[in-house]
């Protein structure tokens, strides 16, 4: 092989070069966009676990409101019934 066949084209290194600070230019602005893409995600996870867990609790709630309320009218009609009787008898 002879010397000119080891030789690269100018225009060639001028491109590979161009290339090379492109995408070093590129890096922080990419990396930049992956963080805050990541975050919202990692954001928008967490709020939408709050809100689950809230509505979940609040079903408990609701559950131990209508088993509380249960509770009052099983026992509410002796007292009614009582509270009536005594009525009549003094009225």
């Amino acid at each position: 092989m002879s010397e000119t066949a080891t030789q690269v084209n100018g225009q060639v290194t001028d491109s590979v070069t161009q290339v090379n600070t492109k995408v070093v230019g590129e890096t922080p602005a990419m990396a930049m966009g992956n963080l805050l893409i990541s975050t919202s995600h990692a954001l928008s996870t967490g709020a939408h676990n709050v809100t689950s867990a809230q509505q979940q609790g609040q079903i408990t709630m609701h559950a131990a409101t209508i088993q509380g309320f249960n509770a009052l009218m099983s026992v509410g009609g002796s007292i009614v019934g009582r509270t009536a009787e005594g009525i009549i008898e003094k009225g």
